[in-house]
Order: structure tokens, then sequence, then C-alpha cells
């Protein structure tokens, strides 16, 4: 009993530890990827936005580690589970490409190089402000939302129900509208409108993958179908 606790522990460390390295080596990628494309450091606004992401990951740490540490114990493990859509692989591998580093290297290579129409500081405060609510959205999603993993599955090895508390009182994916929101403040905070037009790309990925994911929980979750009656909308309160 002792040694499979002991193991379990060591589990659980082992994906607290991948959780935290994901988040932050992702980050230096990203830097790197946007500074590279760039071809110079001296760009204040994107400095301001990784200084920020930084902040955001570590205080969303300690707030989920303390509040729901069986989430970033799921997290933290295997991101492909064996029942993952297959679908899903494809959409999942599209968006880090496109969305998770391929944003950058764009925004870098318009702020640093191409200079195509610049945004001006007006725009990073509506960026700053969108940047507020997503990351507000997601971890209050992630909070009340104890499945709340990164690909495309019914849990049943969790035993996995439908969330109607929350932000899930309002719209059916708050993750995804997070997700957004995010992609429209990075270039607007960067100040890349070349970025903000990339942006609507992932955008539409991120819509298809949320129309996908809602037929599946609507035909394999128990009790889904049911809410979504009560929860009339997927991503846009009163729209969609």
């Amino acid at each position: 009993m002792n040694e499979s606790l002991q193991n379990d522990k060591a589990i659980k460390w082992r994906n607290t530890l991948r959780y935290i390295l994901r988040m932050f080596l992702s980050l230096v990628a990203q830097g790197i990827i946007f500074f590279s494309a760039a071809g110079e450091l001296q760009i204040p606004t994107a400095w301001l936005f990784f200084y920020i992401t930084f902040f955001y990951y570590l205080f969303s740490f300690i707030i989920l580690y303390k509040v729901t540490p069986k989430l970033i114990n799921q997290r933290g493990g295997s991101v492909f589970k064996e029942d993952t859509k297959s679908w899903d692989k494809f959409i999942l591998l599209a968006y880090t490409i496109l969305g998770v580093y391929g944003q950058f290297f764009v925004a870098g290579w318009d702020i640093g190089r191409i200079h195509w129409w610049p945004l001006g500081l007006e725009y990073l405060w509506i960026g700053l402000i969108l940047y507020l609510i997503s990351v507000i959205l997601i971890v209050w999603a992630m909070i009340q939302n104890p499945f709340f993993e990164p690909t495309v599955r019914i849990q049943k090895d969790r035993d996995q129900r439908v969330i109607t508390s929350g932000p899930y009182q309002i719209i059916r994916h708050p993750g995804y509208l997070s997700g957004i929101l995010w992609h429209v403040a990075l270039p607007l905070i960067i100040g890349s409108s070349l970025a903000l037009i990339f942006a609507f790309i992932i955008i539409i990925l991120l819509i298809v993958r949320t129309y996908l994911e809602d037929n599946t929980l609507q035909e394999e979750l128990e009790g889904y179908t049911q809410y979504t009656k009560k929860v009339k909308y997927r991503l846009f309160p009163e729209i969609w």
C-alpha cells in the first residue's frame, strides 16, 4: 500500500513538473520565434506581452494548484489519451503550428521587418482589456471544470459529467472563447495588424473544433443534450 501511495505521489509530482515546464518552455519558444522573426530585441510592447504572460502563467498555476490540483495532474500527463478523437489530433497539431507558435512568427516579422500598418497605443489598451477577460475566463472555467483536458475525448476513466456552474451557465465552451480573445489580444498589445488578420485563421480553427467537440458531447456524454436546451449558445452569447 505504501509503495502504491509513493508511486501515486511520484506521478503527481512528475505531472505537475511537466505542466509547469510545458507552460514556461512554450513561452520561451514563443519569445525566441518572435524576436528571431523580428530581427531585433528593442520592442517594448512585445516585452510587455511576454512579461504579463509570464505572471499570468505563474499566478494561474498557483491558483489552480491550490484549488484543483487534480486538474494540474491530469493536464500534466500525456496529452493524447487512447480515446482522444482522431480528428482532434490533426486539429490540435494545426493549432499548435498556427496558434501557439505561428502567430508569434507573423507578429515578429510584421513588427521588425514589414511594418505593415502598425497599430497605435490605443489598440494596446483594448488588447490588455481583452487579455484580462481571456485569462479570467479560462481560469474560472478550469476551476469549475475538473474535466478541462487539452484534447477532445469522453473521459470514461474519470466518470465525466456535464458541468453547469460558473461560466458554463452562460456558454457551453468558455475555454474556446477565452482562446479567441487571447489571439485577438496578442496582436493588439504587440501592435501587429498582420498578426491580427492571421488571428482570424486561428479563430476559424477554434470555431470548427468547438462545433466538433459539441457534437461529440451531445452524442456521447450523458445529460449533455439536456444541458444544451438550457444553455443554448456554444461560444458567443446571443449569437452562436
